[in-house]
């Protein structure tokens, strides 16, 4: 599945880019973790390591990591770069559900 697809798999859906060298990145796991069981089924979580995706976050125009994005019927509706509460996160995610 390319990346147009999995951002078109579900209405909503969240992206991050991270790398695994990255100190905020590696805060954030948990906090990711969390957000998608709250999510469930509800919203796909979908992760990409710079590192293994240099392409692709060049093309999705992230310059900063963790970098998070929401998409809702395949088009951003919104991105921050750095690190984010986790009820944050999931309450921006669940505005678009």
């Amino acid at each position: 599945m390319n990346y147009n697809e999995l951002i078109n798999s579900n209405p909503v859906v969240l992206v991050e880019f991270y790398a695994s060298w990255c100190p905020h990145c590696q805060r954030m796991m948990p906090i990711v973790e969390q957000v998608k069981q709250l999510l469930g089924d509800s919203a796909p979580v979908y992760q990409f390591d710079i590192d293994e995706n240099q392409s692709l976050a060049s093309e999705t125009g992230v310059e900063s990591i963790p970098t998070f994005i929401i998409y809702r019927n395949g088009s951003e509706v919104w991105r921050q770069s750095g690190e984010i509460e986790g009820d944050m996160l999931y309450s921006k995610v669940e505005a678009y559900l």
